[in-house]
């Protein structure tokens, strides 16, 4: 098992990242635009949406606003896109998946990563990535874990031009506190943070100071 928080240290650039345990959701997004920072997470009814901080300041919003988290009758959605709503409207996580595809931000194809974390405390983490100029849809099913552990999967594997695709399965990492997992993320890159610990959801932004 792998130490979240040297992982993340030691990765200046992992984009965006999910991490699902068995009491607690992570998800993260960072950015190295000006146009990727100029985000903050603000909470729905339903989960959590994207939003600019200075709307005078916004761009192009098509892949940068959008529900990471929604719910889905007892199940909860967990992505980095709009894919998000995909899945909950077919009510079908992979059924859904092989409609998309990786973002069209060439030449970095970001890869669309999603899980799906189920009320029994099963879940499914999926990755959509480019690759031979195909689109590669990888999917992984997990029953459950113990506790004090997680998966963990991001868009790179670090920082680089083109930024390296995350490659291989989640990574069993260990489930430290949110407030760690903030302080862990690149001071400079790092946006939000959502965490959904027992039920109890905190949100963290770096654009309101935290």
């Amino acid at each position: 098992m792998t130490d979240l928080l040297t992982l993340l240290k030691n990765t200046s650039y992992p984009g965006r990242g999910i991490v699902v345990g068995k009491d607690r959701v992570y998800y993260f997004i960072m950015g190295r635009s000006e146009n990727s920072r100029n985000r903050v997470f603000v909470p729905t009814e339903d989960g959590i949406r994207t939003e600019a901080h200075d709307p005078a300041k916004l761009q192009d919003p098509s892949l940068i606003i959008y529900h990471p988290v929604r719910k889905m009758g007892d199940d909860l959605i967990v992505t980095n896109g709009d894919q998000t709503d995909t899945i909950r409207d077919h009510g079908d996580f992979r059924a859904a998946l092989m409609t998309r595809a990786y973002e069209p931000d060439e030449p970095n194809w970001t890869p669309r990563i999603s899980a799906l974390i189920h009320s029994d405390g099963s879940f499914e983490m999926s990755i959509l990535k480019h690759k031979d100029g195909r689109c590669l849809r990888e999917f992984f099913c997990y029953e459950g874990c113990d506790e004090g552990m997680g998966y963990f999967i991001s868009t790179y594997q670090g920082d680089g031009t083109p930024l390296p695709t995350f490659a291989g399965e989640p990574v069993a990492v260990s489930m430290p506190e949110p407030d760690e997992v903030w302080a862990a993320l690149n001071g400079d890159n790092k946006v939000s943070l959502y965490a959904n610990v027992q039920g109890q959801v905190t949100l963290f932004n770096k654009n309101l100071g935290d």
